[in-house]
């Protein structure tokens, strides 16, 4: 039998599948739109790109319009059912950190280690708040596990961040030729 701590504060249920659905939303839309760039650059899809006067509108601004727009339905509108709400926040968070940084270094390469981090730290987030138990359920052995996992964690990032260094140097230059040559 598992006790329960009356003053623990956790996420209602419907809540954390709001938080699930705002995940999958987010990484689904990061990973299509990776893709959806990385074709387009490569001129296998047709370039679907917006462009106002001659300036490419990036898809980070697509995002940050979607979030106003939920933020503002929320806001005003408060609906029962937030699934569809919660659905397109994941999308526009994932199309503007997708972008996160060209946020940093305006002008910059759309293939920069920045975006990979931003949106590496922002799915973790959403994976706890998804996934995770509340601070106030925590006992001892909870945090030895979570240093654990941490320390782990932190290890597999530090491979990681070697590798995608590496990739980068092999790759990178080559992705930054396409993109200098543009979509046709």
């Amino acid at each position: 039998m598992q006790r329960t701590d009356p003053q623990a504060v956790t996420l209602p249920t419907d809540s954390r599948q709001l938080a699930r659905l705002v995940l999958a939303a987010f990484l689904a839309t990061f990973v299509v739109s990776r893709v959806a760039v990385f074709l387009i650059m490569a001129r296998k899809i047709p370039d679907f790109y917006v462009h106002l006067g001659g300036t490419h509108v990036h898809h980070l601004n697509f995002g940050i319009f979607l979030l106003a727009a939920v933020g503002g339905f929320l806001v005003l509108k408060a609906p029962a059912d937030r699934r569809f709400a919660s659905a397109a926040y994941g999308v526009g968070l994932g199309l503007t950190f997708d972008e996160f940084g060209m946020w940093v270094h305006l002008g910059g390469s759309y293939w920069q280690r920045a975006s990979w981090d931003a949106v590496a730290v922002v799915a973790a987030l959403l994976g706890l708040f998804a996934y995770g138990r509340s601070l106030a359920q925590y006992r001892p052995r909870h945090w030895a596990s979570a240093a654990l996992l941490l320390t782990a964690a932190g290890i597999f990032f530090y491979l990681l961040a070697k590798s995608l260094d590496h990739a980068g140097r092999v790759i990178g230059p080559r992705l930054e030729k396409i993109e200098s040559t543009g979509p046709r």
